[in-house]
Parts: structure tokens; sequence; C-alpha cells
């Protein structure tokens, strides 16, 4: 039921906030139309585009969209105009420049950078472990078990047999 419930909900499309006075007589502006606001970011809502929000200044802006293509301005053009007005923040989908740039590499470059460092961690880690020394294989001399047992306070070897090397 849970299932079912999730897939009608899946197939939900959000209404978008046009509302029937803002529709252009022609159908190939108003698709123009839909489709420019479709690009254009709503700056009040900020993670919506003018054509889903209900917000006062998208439909200002719909409204101004609407009446660029009306004048026989081209796509570009009032595009344009718009990132002039308000800025490249209206676009939901910013262009390729300057700081922008900066901004899509950004996450890459943190990605690498960290990669590297991991990599340079784990080669000195490794290198160190290399040059550790290690445990000494070979039993003690009798005279170093005798001066281990008399720093233990343990009796001599002659007074008790075993190895210390095992303790």
């Amino acid at each position: 039921m849970l299932a079912a419930a999730l897939l009608c909900l899946a197939f939900i499309t959000p209404a978008a906030a046009v509302r029937p006075d803002e529709v252009l007589p022609d159908p190939a502006q108003e698709a123009r139309a839909r489709e420019l606001s479709k690009e254009l970011r709503c700056m009040v809502c900020q993670n919506q585009s003018i054509d889903d929000s209900d917000a006062p200044l998208a439909r200002d802006l719909r409204l101004l969209v609407r009446e660029r293509i009306q004048q026989g301005e081209s796509d570009r053009e009032v595009m344009d105009y718009l990132v002039a007005r308000y800025g490249e923040f209206v676009l939901l989908r910013p262009t390729w420049h300057g700081a922008n740039a900066i901004l899509w590499l950004a996450p890459f470059a943190v990605l690498v950078v960290g990669g590297i460092g991991l990599f340079v961690a784990y080669r000195r880690r490794a290198a160190s472990d290399s040059l550790r020394p290690t445990a000494a294989a070979e039993p003690l001399t009798p005279e170093e078990e005798t001066r281990l047992r008399a720093a233990l306070g343990e009796p001599s070897s002659s007074e008790q047999p075993g190895d210390v090397t095992k303790v």
C-alpha cells in the first residue's frame, strides 16, 4: 500500500505558478516565455524557477519576460537584459567564466587535493613503518638473562629454570 502511494507521488509534477492572465495569446511566444521562465531563478525563493514560484517578484519577472518577447526580442536579448538588471544570480544555471568557473571547479579540486594528501600520507606511513626496528628474534644470551633477572629482582637462572624471553 505504501509502495503504491509513493509511486503515485513520484508522478506528480509541481504545478506551474503561471496565472491565466499572464498567458500570451500566441502559443509560440508563450512556449518561449515558459522555457525562459524555467531558466530564471526566483529572487525570493532562490531554489525555484520563476515559472514554479508564486512570489510577487516571480510574477513580475514572468510578465517582464513576456513583455520583452512581445516586443520582438530574442531569447538571448531577454536573458541579457535580465542579467544586466539583476546580475548573474538570476540564472538557474550560471555561465562558465571568471569566478563562476572557480565555483564549478572547486569541489573537484578539493577532491583531487584530498586524494593526493591521502596518497602522500599513506606513502609516508608505509615508509616509516619499514624503517622501524623489528623486535629481536634471537634469545637472550646467558649473561643478558642474568642481568635481566637481577633487574627484575628474580632468583638467578641456577635457582629457577626458565626462559625469560617468553614472559
